[in-house]
């Protein structure tokens, strides 16, 4: 009876945005890779807080570095993905970046046949009520889903007026998680460890996207990500490796530093290339099978401690802007 008391709900949540769904069942959906590939270990998993959703410790991020992914190359990155046990699907309204197809259009076409294996999580912008409402309807249409696992406001900004949100959008995301819209609500944060600390004290969220790496820079694992586990959320952590890799670092020590940080249930990482994605499949599986005392956390901060500020990482610059519609 719960399931069909969550179906009403979504059709009045439809009936209340400007246009319908229309169309979401799973026609289009790309066939499986018939491409060999080659077996990998079990993938380690974990549990997200308290959503109690188990979650691959390598979650497939599909920002700007999937979406340089020709067509061609990305369909077969989804399917490898969810064949190595990559479960936690990461995307955003705005995400596109001048592609043909949007993050969300792309993962539609892959996803809607694996829905009851992937947890789906995807963020809007907009802060006024109506906007945000129409974009997540959007989302659910590209999408070709009438739920997700896990809606996130995107980008926690240092200005951000918590209160406003708590009174604005917030109050909708509450509103579609107890329709069944949404299962969990969220939000990410690169810009001010303070204002996520604000944000996940003084609001009921269920799960938070933090980016924290060796660099230190915001200091979102000394000061938020604390805050997130004195309340059971669930953490993914995010720019692990942007700007990072290749610098006196290897991709392996940047995923041990997340996988390592106390809270922490997954690591959001974008993969260019199939080699890179099963490169990062092979670390995750590699990891828990080996002792952890191998890193020393404090020499590779230490390391990387010259590259934390904008003149580094082009996601900390004032300019950036996290996905263009084109």
């Amino acid at each position: 009876m719960k399931e069909q008391s969550n179906q009403l709900s979504r059709r009045d949540f439809i009936k209340q945005t400007t246009a319908g769904l229309i169309g979401l069942s799973s026609t289009g959906i790309l066939a499986s890779c018939q491409k060999a590939t080659v077996p990998v270990a079990p993938m380690p998993m974990r549990i997200l807080g308290k959503t109690g959703l188990q979650v691959s410790l390598l979650s497939f991020g599909s920002g700007s570095q999937f979406l340089k992914n020709k067509d061609g190359e990305w369909e077969p990155m989804i399917e490898r993905a969810i064949q190595m046990g990559i479960n936690y699907f990461d995307t955003a309204s705005n995400y596109k970046w001048g592609s043909n197809k949007s993050s969300e259009q792309r993962l539609g076409e892959i996803l809607p046949k694996y829905r009851q294996q992937v947890i789906i999580s995807t963020k809007f912008d907009p802060r006024e009520v109506t906007a945000a409402l129409k974009e997540i309807e959007t989302s659910l249409k590209d999408l070709k889903t009438d739920y997700v696992d896990i809606l996130m406001l995107h980008s926690i900004e240092p200005d951000e007026d918590i209160a406003a949100v708590e009174k604005g959008v917030y109050k909708e995301m509450q509103r579609l998680k107890s329709e069944g819209v949404a299962k969990f609500i969220g939000f990410s944060c690169m810009d001010s460890a303070e204002k996520a600390k604000e944000a996940i004290e003084k609001l009921d969220f269920d799960v938070t996207i933090l980016a924290m790496n060796p660099t230190k820079y915001g200091n979102f694992a000394e000061i938020a990500l604390p805050a997130a586990r004195a309340k059971n959320m669930g953490v993914l952590a995010m720019k692990i490796m942007r700007d990072l890799v290749g610098k006196d670092v290897t991709p392996k020590e940047l995923l041990h530093y997340a996988w390592n940080l106390p809270g922490v249930a997954t690591a959001l990482v974008a993969h260019h290339g199939m080699d890179k994605l099963e490169e990062n499949v092979r670390h995750a599986t590699e990891f828990d099978q080996q002792p952890q005392t191998g890193m020393n956390p404090v020499e590779l901060e230490s390391r990387l401690a010259h590259l934390a500020g904008p003149h580094a990482l082009c996601w900390a610059r004032p300019d950036y802007y996290d996905g263009i519609m084109a």
